[in-house]
Formats: structure tokens, C-alpha cells, sequence
């Protein structure tokens, strides 16, 4: 079977090419390269996002609700939060969640070398994988904080970098009604930034999930959401397929 591998880039001044090697195809432009920070799709689909990096008092709630809604999640876990909660990781994975890499130590990336950054996702990785003996597939740069080098370095180790097309704030102690708010407009292809410890998170995801099932809108884990090969990324963020 052929196999598409992808090198996401986007360039501001010049148009993406694409070239055929082989067996093996290639899309690569000048400059800029950007995570996926939404998806073109037909489907009725969209994905809500934890990041996980201090404390874990309300994780088990989020939890709950999602399987009450029958909602399937992203946690992006950093390496210290899975060493201190290594039940709370094999839980996440056992309810049926996808688990990616939110890096070891929650650090600016685009300040790191590339071999710290290197460093930063294994590390993570490996954390992870050892706990819940699965492939971790996925990174989110803390703060989204990144740079070309960061995204190469994350592809050069197999993970695709996700961002987030709709942020609920809820970092911020917003109400649960405000949060609710903020989330309801996602659609289609959305990516839900929430995390997992913010003070009304668990209060707002019952009316986030009803609202989105009131569209006929499935919340599916962002691996399931996003495109393996033959994509390209433009200069918002969206993955778009290329047929």
C-alpha cells in the first residue's frame, strides 16, 4: 500500500506544492508551519480538548458527564501531571479517552533548542505509553507557544500538533454559563479547548454536550477528527483534505 507522508507547512508569499516521489508524496512550501487548529469536513463532528498540567480534583467528574453524554475526549497530559496521577492516566484511557503529549515539563517551546524539545516530547511520551501501552500520537504546545522548529521536531517523532478553533476560557474563572456560551458556537470540524481542573469547567459541560447533540453534532477524539495523509493545512489552520 503507498503511504502519503505530509510535511505541513504554510507559506504567506508563496503557494504549497506538491510533489510526487516514488511511492511517497510531499507537501512542503517556503516558511511558516501551523498546527491544526480546525477541520473541513462534511461529517457532523467536533472535538473537546482537556489539557491536563496542575491538580486533578475534577477529573473524575469530567469524566462522568463525558460518559453521561456519551462523549469520547482528548487529554493532553504534561509529564510531571502523568508521574503524580499515574491512575488517573490509565483511567482516562480506560473510560475510552485518547491521551497526547501536552510536553514533560510545560514549557515555551519556540525558547527551547531543537534537541530540548526533542527531549521535551519523548520524555512525555514515553511516560505515557509506558502507563497505558498505547501509541501517543498527538502534541499540544503549552501556552501554543510554537515555531517551525517545534512542529518539525514534533513530526520527526510521529506526532501531529493540534491547537484549538474555539477556546472556552475557562482558565480564566469564568461562570459555567459563560463558558458554556463561548463553546456552544462550535460546529463541524471544531476543536474545543477546555482543561481539566478549571474552577467550572464540570458545570459548564452538561449544557456544552446538550447544545452540540441539539445540532446532531458528535464529539469524537481529535485522532478520529483529524486527517492521517493527503491534507494540507492553510494559512488559518484548517486541515483540508487535498481529493
Amino acid at each position: 500500500m503507498k503511504k502519503t507522508v505530509v510535511a505541513v507547512a504554510v507559506s504567506l508569499t508563496a503557494s504549497l506544492v506538491l510533489l510526487a516521489l516514488g511511492g511517497y508524496s510531499v507537501v512542503y512550501a517556503e516558511s511558516r508551519k501551523i498546527p491544526v487548529y480546525k477541520v473541513q469536513t462534511e461529517e457532523k463532528i467536533l472535538s473537546i480538548s482537556f489539557d491536563a498540567a496542575w491538580g486533578a480534583d475534577k477529573t473524575q467528574k469530567i469524566l462522568d458527564v463525558c460518559d453521561e453524554y456519551g462523549v469520547k475526549a482528548t487529554f493532553f497530559l504534561v509529564g510531571f501531571w502523568v508521574e503524580k496521577f499515574p491512575e488517573m492516566v490509565k483511567e482516562i484511557d480506560r473510560r475510552g479517552h485518547e491521551i497526547g503529549t501536552h510536553s514533560d515539563t510545560h514549557p515555551k517551546m519556540s525558547t527551547l533548542s531543537a534537541e530540548k524539545i526533542t527531549t521535551e516530547l519523548q520524555t512525555s511520551v514515553q511516560k505515557i505509553e509506558t502507563l497505558i501501552g498505547k501509541k501517543v500520537e498527538l502534541f499540544r504546545p503549552p501556552f501554543g507557544d510554537y515555531d517551525n522548529k517545534t512542529i518539525t521536531c514534533a513530526e520527526n517523532l510521529g506526532l501531529y500538533s493540534i491547537q484549538w478553533s474555539v477556546d472556552s476560557l475557562d482558565w480564566k474563572g469564568i461562570s459555567a454559563r459563560q463558558i458554556a456560551e463561548r463553546v456552544q458556537k462550535a460546529d463541524r470540524g471544531d476543536v474545543v479547548l477546555c482543561h481539566n481542573n478549571s474552577d467550572h469547567i464540570v458545570e459548564a459541560l452538561p449544557a456544552i454536550f446538550a447544545a452540540a447533540q441539539n445540532k446532531g453534532l458528535s464529539f469524537v477524539p481529535i485522532g478520529q477528527l483529524i486527517y492521517r495523509e493527503g491534507f494540507k493545512i492553510d494559512n488559518t489552520g484548517k486541515q483540508i483534505p487535498l481529493n
